[in-house]
């Protein structure tokens, strides 16, 4: 599935404009464990970001300061999965039981993050394990820092036209099954 992410309006990208897109691939071919790889795309040079380096990537919080990218999982019900990937390789995941009620941070498999910088237009893509049983709403985002200080915040979808905040359940709008 490919999917376009559009800058919050409050929040445009410096000049000049870039696009950000997604590709979404959901394979349940491992039993009651699917496999769900998102690469997301921005079409511009990746040395225009701020892109933070790890020494030795794992798990860390506080990833959406700088660039970085998010998936957010939704069964019917309030409770949701956030997932952030940085390019660095660092990753989080965070429970909801609704609306940013946080539940906790789950125990989870790492996901798979890597980065491939293509000169003109670079990629980040992130595999993670899910429940093949279930459908799932997905919300894709990204938070993109340029080296000029502008922050511009996408996703597929803006529920809140004053302020970015892809936690709104308006937000998952593809769907997974």
């Amino acid at each position: 599935m490919q999917l376009n992410l559009v800058p919050h309006p409050s929040t445009p990208p410096a000049d000049p404009s870039f696009k950000v897109w997604a590709s979404v691939d959901h394979v349940a071919s491992l039993g009651a464990i699917a496999t769900t790889n998102v690469w997301f795309g921005v079409g511009a040079p990746a040395d225009r970001f701020v892109i933070a380096a790890s020494a030795e990537p794992g798990r860390r919080d506080q990833l959406w300061r700088t660039t970085c990218f998010e998936a957010f999982l939704r069964a019917d019900g309030d409770a949701y999965r956030e997932w952030n990937f940085a390019p660095s390789g660092d990753w989080a995941a965070y429970d909801f039981a609704s609306y940013r009620d946080t539940a906790g941070e789950p125990e989870v498999a790492a996901p798979y993050v890597r980065m491939e910088d293509n000169m003109t237009w670079w990629t980040l893509g992130a595999t993670i394990a899910t429940d093949a049983e279930q459908a799932w709403h997905l919300g894709l985002s990204a938070v993109l820092e340029e080296k000029d200080g502008t922050k511009s915040y996408w996703a597929l979808a803006h529920a809140n036209p004053e302020k970015p905040d892809f936690h709104l359940a308006d937000c998952f709008t593809a769907k997974l099954a």
